[in-house]
This record gives C-alpha cells, sequence and structure tokens, in this order.
C-alpha cells in the first residue's frame, strides 16, 4: 500500500488545482453535466487523442441528442457516424449502453458504480468518469495519464505498481467535494506535462513533490513514500 503523510497529500492537492485553474483545456464536454455527453466523451476519448474527438464528438451529438435517439439507430449508420475514430467495437458499445439504459433505468444514466459497472462496455474507468465528472461524486479515475503522474510523483519512474495499489492511492488522494477538478487536472497534467514522453519537469507544479523529478536517464528518486 502507498501511504502518503497528510501534509503531503494536501500539497499535491492543492498545487494541482491551482494548476489546474491556470491551465486547464477548453473542451466542449467539460461545459456540461449531461450524463449521456459524459459518457460520448469518454468512450470516444479511449484510446484516442482529443484533437480527433473534439469535431466527431460535436457531429456524434447533433446526430444523436439523446439515448433514445441513439438506441433506435441501426449498427451500420452508427459505424458509419463513429468514423473516422476507430475501434469500432465502441460505437455499438455505446449504442448498447444506450438500449439497457432505457430497459433498466428508464433511459437515464445510473448514478451508481455497481449499475454502471453492470452495463456490458463500463469499465471502472469509465463508471469514476461519469460519477465524478456528471453526477459530482467523490470517485477516483484511474486512465494511462493518471497512472503514470501518481506513479511518477509518489514512486518513481522504474515503480511497476499494481492497479489495485494505484487506484487506492487516488482515492485517499481525493479531496472531497472536487473530484470533477481533481480528476481533470490529473488527466490534463499527464496528457500535457508530464507525458510518456519528454515531460515537461521543469514547469510541472508537482516537481518540488515528485520523487522522479527530474526525470532523466539514471535520476534517483528523491522523496520516496512507503511503498
Amino acid at each position: 500500500m502507498v501511504r502518503v503523510p497528510a501534509r503531503r497529500r494536501r500539497a499535491f492537492q492543492r498545487r494541482l488545482l491551482a494548476w489546474y485553474r491556470r491551465s486547464r483545456r477548453d473542451l466542449p464536454w467539460r461545459r456540461t453535466r449531461n450524463p449521456y455527453h459524459v459518457l460520448v466523451s469518454e468512450i470516444m476519448l479511449q484510446q484516442t487523442q482529443v484533437a480527433r474527438v473534439v469535431p466527431k464528438y460535436r457531429e456524434w451529438l447533433t446526430r444523436y441528442p439523446s439515448i433514445e435517439a441513439l438506441a433506435r439507430a441501426g449498427a451500420r449508420e452508427v459505424r458509419e457516424a463513429w468514423y473516422p475514430l476507430g475501434y469500432n467495437a465502441r460505437p455499438l458499445r455505446l449504442r448498447d449502453i444506450a438500449r439497457a439504459a432505457l430497459r433498466r433505468h428508464r433511459g437515464r444514466i445510473p448514478q451508481t458504480r455497481e449499475e454502471l459497472l453492470a452495463l456490458k462496455g463500463i469499465g471502472p474507468y469509465t463508471a469514476g468518469a461519469v460519477l465524478s465528472f456528471a453526477f459530482g461524486r467523490d470517485e477516483p479515475v484511474l486512465d494511462t495519464n493518471v497512472r503514470r503522474v501518481l506513479r511518477r510523483v509518489f514512486l518513481g519512474e522504474a515503480a511497476r505498481p499494481a492497479d489495485r495499489a494505484l487506484w487506492d492511492l487516488a482515492a485517499a488522494l481525493l479531496p472531497r467535494g472536487r473530484a470533477y477538478d481533481f480528476n481533470q487536472a490529473l488527466m490534463d497534467l499527464g496528457a500535457t506535462v508530464c507525458t510518456a514522453r519528454r515531460p515537461g519537469c521543469r514547469a510541472c507544479p508537482l516537481a518540488r513533490l515528485c520523487v522522479s523529478y527530474p526525470l532523466a536517464a539514471g535520476a534517483a528518486p528523491q522523496n520516496p513514500v512507503t511503498w
């Protein structure tokens, strides 16, 4: 288990949220709390760059503005509407979720983790994202960017912790009542600063807290936490 002292945890939260207020990206799905719209964005963003998703997200919601509209669509139609995002199982998965929501939840995206995970095509990350971004729940998220940030800051570049440990760490770091901004901030930092290649360590708001700073071949961790 990763143990983070309370003082370090508060510093992490404070620095990350302050950076996000200054630097957050203006993305269309951040202008809505509509659960269906949030779900569409999260499914589209799986393994796909933000720049490619933005125009398709807008086009998709014009064509399928509601769960009901998507549930009525045919398989060929939704595949064509999805093009050219790739991973073509995703639009059918999204349509199946819409149909299940109509059958089981009166056309609404459910508001509990258990009910979301019961919908085929929704995993732990997507459930956490919908709960925190659409419903304002204090739920952690763990995608590729968040994994990288947490690993580098608290464990070091060479560490390969189990996902369960990182989920627990993400939950422990979450400031109550601030899940939306905190989770978005973690993902933005990983996407724009703490990148997989050539991370911008000197511009990172967490540099003074990061055991991997400065990230360079052979650099030794500075302030490792208990593992």
